[in-house]
């Protein structure tokens, strides 16, 4: 006869949450509603004051007096060929609260990422993507792609 004693009980179940807690943290799918179609890439960018450790994605500021884009506090650049990012995986930082832009052109069809916010859009293969948001959350985000799982930078919010 099979007895369950409490202890045991209690290690089934913070497995059974662990296992739930990765399932969840795991990425979206095609069909996930946050990821939207690709838009054009801004028209003028000027230098950044993001705080990069490292080889970084270019990260802009953009001029206020724009007004042909719409107010982005941080504009974060990515080329993906042949399965390498340009420029290279690094970290960005922004301020919480800020407007970011993130602008993604890849070689192949592919979709971009960006975990703890959830947001996504589709890149197809030449046409650049982007993903418009608030960083209102802070801490450390991977902003990858799905269907070749490259890392393309890690966004710092503070």
């Amino acid at each position: 006869m099979f007895v369950r004693t409490p202890a045991a009980r209690t290690a089934a179940a913070l497995a059974a949450a662990a296992l739930g807690a990765l399932l969840l943290a795991g990425c979206g799918q095609d069909d996930d509603p946050s990821v939207a179609a690709p838009s054009a890439a801004p028209t003028s960018v000027a230098p950044s004051s993001a705080t990069p450790t490292g080889p970084t994605p270019t990260a802009a500021s953009t001029p206020s007096a724009s007004a042909s884009a719409a107010a982005v506090d941080q504009q974060i650049t990515v080329t993906i060929a042949k399965k390498r990012v340009d420029p290279p995986t690094g970290r960005v930082t922004v301020g919480k609260g800020q407007s970011v832009r993130i602008t993604v052109t890849s070689d192949v069809a592919d979709e971009l990422h960006v975990h703890g916010y959830d947001l996504g859009a589709r890149l197809p293969a030449g046409t650049p993507g982007s993903v418009e948001f608030r960083a209102d959350k802070t801490g450390l985000f991977e902003v990858e792609t799905h269907e070749s799982e490259l890392v393309l930078f890690q966004l710092v919010v503070r």
